[in-house]
């Protein structure tokens, strides 16, 4: 996988919660032997409501992404299908699987840290999150911590490949 470096000023909170985030994503390699995805959901008062990250090795999921356990946890957390209000972190950028169900559960806000020059549906590859044709509107940040998030999923990759870094 290659990724891309398009490191914005990203403000405290949001650097905060991404490593936050990226924490995750070394417990997906560390714990599961899984694509090292962390994401997590906050809610409008600023409360960590959920957090996973890639599940899909393990429970033999191919919708088990970071941003799809997290927002199944957030919901199951609400009561509700809805996460009015809520911002989502993710160390990669979504996918368009991702980008939908954020669409459909109505997220206010991504911030993702890696963008996805492959499958990203944030802006990379697809735009889905500020389609004017979907009812929903997700605002998206990118590249906060891109580099630290980039490194760790080349890392992974290439450990998987037999490579070594110089």
């Amino acid at each position: 996988m290659t990724v891309t470096d398009d490191t914005p000023a990203a403000d405290a909170i949001d650097q905060r919660w991404m490593r936050h985030a990226l924490a995750l994503a070394t417990r997906a390699e560390r714990e599961d032997d899984e694509v090292p995805v962390g994401a997590l959901i906050v809610d409008g008062d600023g409360q960590l409501l959920a957090e996973g990250w890639n599940r899909n090795i393990g429970d033999h999921d191919p919708s088990a992404h970071a941003e799809i356990v997290a927002m199944r946890q957030a919901g199951m957390r609400l009561g509700n299908h809805r996460l009015l209000g809520c911002t989502l972190y993710v160390t990669l950028e979504p996918c368009a699987m991702c980008a939908m169900a954020m669409i459909h559960a109505r997220i206010a806000r991504v911030v993702y840290g890696a963008s996805d020059p492959k499958t990203g549906a944030a802006g990379s590859v697809f735009d889905l999150l500020a389609d004017p044709r979907h009812n929903h509107r997700v605002a998206v940040t990118g590249g906060v911590l891109a580099k630290e998030a980039g490194a760790r999923l080349s890392a992974y990759f290439r450990a998987r490949r037999g490579y070594r870094s110089s």
